[in-house]
């Protein structure tokens, strides 16, 4: 896990530990070690309980080919999964927000759907691993906090797809969108529009799809509005 120190000469040492909503629920050590300036060693360690997540499930009947995409379909779906894998490989080694993170629409404070998983014809899916806000197409979507664009495309399951680097292994989603309004590159600051509410890739209805990653933990994204790093 990255860590960090909130100002130069300081002797504390800072990390956002993320819980992936399928880790097993148990007792488990996390630990640290590093180098002193002089090369001596430190190590430490902190118990960390994982307990486990209720979240719903929906199981649904439904024709084969919402189920299933066809060839051309699913080897996109996997070109999509790879990019997106390198991008949270990538760990920016430095801090790139500024401040609290923001849900990103406006009048906003509550969203739904993160850990649902759905049982289509039997077969569990995967849970969803971000946050719903249900929306009319063309209302503003924003960054939730500063950093660095790092994709800004149309991905086969989550449309029209944003996804901005906050430094240190922190990366939030924005899905679903009508319109596109950052290019991959671009550095952006908090509240900066970056598109607008849509309903592109594998969706039933306008909505903005949030997520949040950290060090490639699927989060609850409302969690870092209400636990800053």
């Amino acid at each position: 896990m990255p860590v960090w120190r909130e100002s130069p000469g300081s002797a504390t040492l800072h990390t956002l530990l993320g819980v992936d909503l399928e880790k097993p629920a148990g007792s488990y050590e996390w630990k640290l070690s590093w180098s002193a300036a002089d090369g001596k060693p430190f190590t430490c360690g902190l118990p960390v309980t994982v307990r486990t997540g209720k979240f719903p499930t929906e199981r649904l009947t439904v024709e084969k080919q919402f189920v299933q995409p066809d060839p051309e379909q699913q080897k996109r779906a996997e070109e999509d999964q790879k990019k997106t894998k390198a991008i949270y490989d990538t760990v920016t080694p430095e801090v790139l927000w500024k401040g609290k993170f923001v849900v990103p629409l406006k009048g906003v404070s509550t969203g739904g759907n993160f850990g649902r998983r759905r049982v289509l014809n039997g077969e569990a899916r995967s849970p969803h691993a971000g946050v719903d806000f249900p929306s009319p197409t063309g209302t503003p979507v924003y960054a939730a906090q500063s950093g660095k664009v790092v994709l800004a495309e149309n991905l086969y399951y989550s449309g029209n797809t944003v996804v901005i680097d906050h430094g240190y292994g922190i990366h939030t989603l924005y899905a679903h969108l009508s319109e596109i309004g950052v290019h991959a590159g671009d550095s952006v600051e908090v509240s900066a529009e970056i598109g607008k509410v849509g309903a592109t890739g594998r969706v039933t209805g306008p909505h903005l799809h949030w997520g949040l990653t950290i060090d490639h933990a699927r989060v609850n994204a409302l969690q870092i509005v209400q636990r800053q790093p």
